[in-house]
């Protein structure tokens, strides 16, 4: 096992894996028995993942997802979903209301749930000396994806995991300027050189992904609208 904080530190994604390598049944345990310890919201734990092993059900995804073929060639794949249906059947066989639509908040507990086990996958991963990559553009496809997966009312999908062994070495990628990002005792204001700075430090580790500076990409991204129909989706499973 890896020293934690040097393997947090160390983070790294990874798109390319072993397609002959079988990720024993003993790991796969381990990494969702530590994904199931994460913090929750009054250990209310409101989350499921759902473990892909299935070919045909990865080649569907894949399908839906093109940019993302390592949710096949992986050893496996995870789905993580916010799942507030368990605590609606406590409410049923409590007899009690179920007010969940009344404010975002349960919508918050649960996707905060589930992004935190999904973090502790991706530790274990790591110190088992594998790889990993989590898949967000789920969300992008999100009612085809809770059809291929019958997820029920109540539930949605956060994010996908690949797993398994690397192929291709990938380099540790810097992150923002602490100053830009940690603050003190209240929230503070910093010189915008500082994210300038940002895009010639990600424009020197030139990664091939990578085709814009970092502000021209969420610049791009947060200049209309995305993935609208998710408000929809979210009413339809009784979650807004």
């Amino acid at each position: 096992m890896k020293d934690v904080i040097t393997l947090l530190k160390n983070h790294r994604s990874y798109r390319n894996f072993d397609e002959n390598y079988e990720l024993k049944e003993e790991q796969l345990q381990e990494i969702l028995a530590a994904s199931r310890q994460a913090p929750s919201w009054m250990n209310g734990q409101a989350y499921s993942i759902i473990v892909v092993k299935n070919k045909k059900l990865r080649e569907k995804l894949v399908e839906l997802n093109p940019s993302n073929p390592h949710m096949l060639h992986s050893s496996v794949f995870l789905l993580f979903v916010a799942d507030l249906q368990r605590t609606q059947l406590v409410a049923l066989k409590q007899g009690v209301d179920y007010a969940v639509t009344d404010s975002l908040n349960p919508l918050i507990i649960a996707t905060t749930d589930a992004s935190l086990a999904l973090q502790n996958a991706v530790t274990a991963v790591e110190a088992l000396g594998l790889g990993s990559v989590i898949v967000g553009s789920v969300r992008n496809q999100i009612d085809q994806v809770s059809e291929l997966f019958n997820l029920p009312p109540y539930v949605y999908p956060i994010a996908g995991l690949s797993i398994g062994k690397p192929t291709v070495e990938m380099q540790v990628k810097p992150r923002l300027p602490e100053k830009a990002v940690i603050h003190y005792d209240t929230y503070q204001a910093y010189d915008y050189q500082l994210i300038e700075d940002y895009d010639q430090t990600m424009k020197k580790f030139g990664e091939a992904r990578e085709t814009k500076l970092w502000t021209k990409k969420f610049a791009d991204y947060y200049k209309e609208p995305r993935n609208v129909h998710l408000n929809d989706y979210l009413k339809k499973q009784h979650l807004l």
